[in-house]
């Protein structure tokens, strides 16, 4: 995406909302087409699911699932939708999303707004026929009465069309949501899901803002209920040194000033399962450098979102064939072999 330089001030004249919403409409008029073709080095398995290239779309870009098809075509070597609620919720009160241009961040406090999983469950049932590996990310309605029941309705009512499913339990925008990641609440949310039964990897996405201890005590409780994969981490409530106009904005930030958290807190979690269970690093990648910091400190794959909104969906293609490059340089056959060996 060559162009994106002559776009993004257009882009950047609209609010981001705004913006972030034109460019979906932009990329429904775009006739999905097979995937570029990477080197096989990239190719990886995770949790029993064989992932072209580890470079990954993080959740919040299509919460809705309506151009999960397209962003594989531009190089994403798999595609996270979501965060689904089981009902409809318009989230919270606009302006709710910034960019810190300064920063190359951005702060959200969104709320989980989106169309419902029945909404998003038929568009993903009409592109199961292509390639590529989608997820679906649940998450729990604001105002619900029972939010573990909606976890395992979300996992229930989304199986049949992810290739593997998030439960998603550390965003900061929905009051209460990340008491889930203590510890009775996440052991009793966690034998929900299993009980489930959904036949899919689970993956569980958790925060970067956690206290001494907790990294154990979470890798214990997901390897005790058969979690698949731990995406490490969510937006932070902590705000580092800012210099744009937002920064006092409430909200989770995301981000290159995310970077160096997000990879403490993936440090953490892999001294924590001592490679037992895979890990998914997020937050502050911009570069196949950044990427390959992750995988050297212990992740299997590697999502973003932030920087695409900076440098363009052209990001996951160059990050991959970046990575490509490093192997080859390092003399590595294949992601597998870097996977925390830094």
């Amino acid at each position: 995406m060559r162009l994106y330089p002559l776009i993004r001030p257009l882009a950047f004249a609209l609010d981001a909302e705004t913006a972030h919403s034109a460019t979906l409409r932009a990329l429904r008029l775009m006739p999905p087409r097979r995937p570029p073709h990477f080197a096989e080095s990239l190719a990886t398995r995770v949790a029993g699911i064989d992932f072209p290239t580890p470079v990954g779309l993080a959740a919040g870009f299509d919460k809705d699932a309506e151009v999960p098809e397209q962003m594989l075509s531009l190089g994403f070597g798999f595609v996270e939708v979501g965060t689904l609620t089981p009902l409809p919720q318009a989230g919270n009160p606009r302006p709710r999303l910034f960019r810190l241009k300064q920063d190359r961040a951005v702060i959200n406090r969104l709320g989980f707004n989106n169309g419902g999983q029945p909404a998003a469950y038929g568009r993903l049932l009409q592109c199961q026929h292509m390639p590529g590996v989608v997820g679906v990310n649940v998450g729990a309605n604001k105002d619900s009465a029972d939010r573990i029941g909606d976890y395992v309705s979300g996992v229930r009512a989304m199986a049949p069309v992810a290739r593997y499913l998030t439960i998603n339990i550390s965003s900061p925008n929905t009051p209460g949501l990340r008491g889930l990641q203590e510890e009775g609440a996440l052991e009793e949310l966690l034998a929900a899901v299993q009980r489930v039964g959904a036949n899919k990897p689970i993956f569980l996405k958790v925060a970067p803002d956690l206290g001494e201890g907790d990294p154990e005590r979470i890798v214990r409780a997901a390897l005790d209920h058969g979690i698949d994969a731990i995406i490490v981490s969510n937006t932070t409530v902590s705000r580092p040194p800012l210099k744009s106009a937002h920064a006092s904005e409430s909200g989770g930030l995301s981000g290159a000033p995310l970077k160096s958290l997000a990879l403490d807190t993936l440090r953490r979690f892999r001294r924590a399962s001592g490679g037992e269970i895979p890990l998914i690093g997020v937050g502050g990648i911009a570069t196949a450098d950044d990427a390959w910091e992750r995988i050297r400190a212990g992740a299997s794959l590697v999502q973003l979102y932030s920087a695409m909104v900076y440098e363009g969906p052209g990001i996951a293609a160059r990050i991959a064939h970046g990575l490509a490059r490093r192997l080859k340089r390092e003399g590595m056959a294949s992601i597998a072999d870097a996977v925390g060996n830094g």
